[in-house]
Parts: structure tokens; C-alpha cells; sequence
């Protein structure tokens, strides 16, 4: 997903104004210019562009952003041995351990969408990837014995929150636990409070694809993104749909594919999508999900559980939980389209198909 940027020169003159006027005036004011930070954090990239009226010096947004993705890095990186969540995976303790109020908030809400998606949802389904292959590059096909003894060691109903005490704990010594599955929306939520905190209210933060938007460009216009075209490309990605965004106050956008991952096993492919209820790669045609809203790191949490529960189970859940989605489904080598109730009546955005 990107900006849709314009190639047009803008261009402003002065008018022949009376002696009155020219004494009020000190001439043309040009309008404030778009400051651009790009970066790499948590194996992506991101692309920050913002404007304000008093000048934010980009160095300066940039070493905050430095600091607080360093920061999220530390907290939950399963990457890194020395990170909060893998130290709290590699422990078989029960006993409560001390969390941040943004790592409590992140399992309250994990807990909250998989009950409400049927248990679609569960960030303690990493073992399954690893019995799969698909952390490597070869895929394993297990056994239905396999994967019921790692679902054995699964559900993210099997960590406890003690949010007045600030501590969590597992009830089973095994469990592991994954929050990439939000991490983009929440370094897009860590990104945008900076800027707010510095005074900035005009501005669009992508991050891995996923962003937040909030304002209008300098010179009044809308902002403007995609949704990109559900193939894996080589030179790059492809609109599909252009979205024009409607609401100032600020408008989340989150998509996840199957398009980008899989493998395949003779004649047949298998999505690195796994439903947690079944241990096995999701076999629907739903290919992308876009979700709406104002929180990314909800949305980013659903626009992957949308996947998850397909296109009919999705959108019965979407509809039940008043949620904006846009998706869409490969049906026989062509696209197909189609939005939740929600999206349907949502006067934040405004969609257009891309020729």
C-alpha cells in the first residue's frame, strides 16, 4: 500500500491589492512543506509523512521514533533472546511475572478477538507454524497426531491478567506466545502518538503496509492510499483499490493476504495461514482483508483473523462486531470484491476501484 502522490506543480501568485491591503499583508504565504522520515524496524519498513504549521524538526521526530522502536523491539521480538516475550516463553513458570500496561492491553485484547472470532484468533499458534516448516523454507506436512499434541500446549485463554497488579501468567508451563500478528499496528500506534506529542495533526504513518491517517495535506487535500492488487509481484505492488480518506481525526487501515506466502506439495499449495481450531492452512478463497477503524492495532489483530475465518465466517463476525472490511477473494483465477455492513455505511472513507 502507498500514498497516491500527484505529479502537479502547484503554483501561487500574488494579486495587485489596494494600499490598505498590501499594509495588512506581508505578501504570499507559501503553505508548510511535507516532511518524510523513512526507516527499517522489526524485519520491514516504514514511511512517515507529515506537515505542521510550527516547524517539527524530521531529525528529531526521527531519533523519538529510533528510541521507541528500539524500545518495542526489546519488549516483544521473538527474535532476540533477550527480549521480554522470549524470556516469558523460554520460562515453564506459572507464577506471575511483572508486563507493561501496553503488554497486558495486547493480551486483553487477543483474548477479547478470539472469543469473539470463535477462537479464530490466537497468538499461541507459533508452534504450529514451526511444526509446518513454515519458519524454514521446506514444508512439513504433520500428522494429525502432531499437530493435536502442539494444540495441546496452545490458547491464549491460558494466560491470566492481573492489569490493577501489572502481572501475567501462563497456567501451562509450554505455552508460547507470538504478538506479531499486532506489532505492526502497534509501532503504527507508538509512531503516531509521537507526533501528536510533538503537535503534529496532519499526517499518514505506514508501517509494513498498515497505516494511520489523520488530517489533510498542506494544501487542504485529502489523503489519499491503496489497497494493493492480491499477487505477489517482483517489481513491486499494483493498486487496486484507491481509498480517499474522509474523517480528520484519524482513520486505520490494515490488510493482510495470503498472496505473499505458501508452499507447495506437488499439485498443491498450502496457505501460511493456519486456523488455530483445526491446526491446518486455511483453505477458503479469501485472499485479502482490509480493516478500518481508528485503532491499528485492533485492526491488525482482525485484518489477520479475517483471513483466518474466511469470506462468509468473516463476514458474519465483521457484521456482528460492527467492523469496516473490505475483501477480496480469488474465484477462479479472477478477483472478487465485497465490503461488511459496516464498510458499506462508513462515510469515513471513500473507495474507487483502479482501472
Amino acid at each position: 500500500m502507498f500514498e497516491k502522490t500527484s505529479n502537479v506543480v502547484l503554483k501561487r501568485s500574488c494579486t495587485v491589492l489596494t494600499l490598505s491591503a498590501i499594509m495588512m499583508l506581508s505578501g504570499c504565504s507559501q503553505p508548510p512543506k511535507l516532511e518524510k522520515i523513512a526507516g527499517y524496524a522489526e524485519g520491514t519498513t516504514y514511511h512517515v509523512s507529515y506537515w505542521s504549521k510550527d516547524e517539527v524538526s524530521p531529525s528529531k521526530v526521527k531519533a523519538q521514533f529510533d528510541t521507541a522502536l528500539a524500545a518495542i523491539d526489546k519488549e516483544y521480538s521473538t527474535y532476540r533472546n533477550d527480549s521480554y516475550i522470549s524470556k516469558f516463553n523460554k520460562s515453564t513458570s506459572t507464577e506471575w511475572q511483572p508486563a507493561s500496561k501496553d503488554f497486558i492491553y495486547m493480551v486483553s485484547l487477543a483474548q477479547s478477538i478470539n472469543k469473539a472470532s470463535h477462537g479464530c484468533y490466537d497468538p499461541t499458534v507459533q508452534p504450529l507454524y514451526k511444526l509446518w516448516g513454515f519458519q524454514g523454507e521446506t514444508l512439513n506436512v504433520p500428522t494429525a497426531a502432531q499437530i493435536t499434541k502442539i494444540r495441546d500446549d496452545m490458547g491464549i485463554d491460558k494466560i491470566e491478567i492481573d492489569p490493577e497488579h501489572l502481572r501475567i501468567r501462563k497456567t501451562i508451563p509450554q505455552l508460547q506466545l507470538d504478538l506479531s500478528s499486532m506489532g505492526e499496528g502497534y509501532a503504527i500506534s507508538r509512531l503516531s502518538q509521537i507526533l501528536e506529542s510533538d503537535g503534529v495533526e496532519n499526517y499518514l504513518v505506514e508501517f509494513g503496509g498498515d497505516m494511520k491517517i489523520k488530517g489533510h495535506k498542506p494544501m487542504g487535500e485529502k489523503w489519499r492510499v491503496a489497497i494493493e492488487q492480491p499477487v505477489a509481484l517482483k517489481d513491486g505492488i499494483r493498486p487496486y483499490q484507491i481509498v480517499t480518506i474522509n474523517d480528520e481525526n484519524g482513520v486505520s487501515l490494515n490488510t493482510s493476504g495470503t498472496y505473499h506466502h505458501n508452499f507447495k506439495d506437488g499439485k498443491k499449495d498450502y496457505s501460511h495461514i493456519l486456523d488455530p481450531r483445526t491446526g491446518a492452512p486455511i483453505t477458503h478463497d479469501l485472499v485479502s482483508a482490509s480493516v478500518f477503524g481508528t485503532n491499528p492495532v485492533e485492526g491488525d489483530a482482525w485484518a489477520t483473523t479475517m483471513l483466518c475465518l474466511g469470506p462468509d465466517e468473516g463476514k458474519a463476525v465483521a457484521n456482528e462486531e460492527s467492523l469496516p472490511v473490505y475483501y477480496i477473494q480469488d474465484v477462479n483465477d479472477a478477483f472478487k470484491n465485497s465490503k461488511s455492513n459496516a464498510l458499506i455505511h462508513d462515510k469515513n472513507i471513500t473507495l474507487s476501484q483502479q482501472k
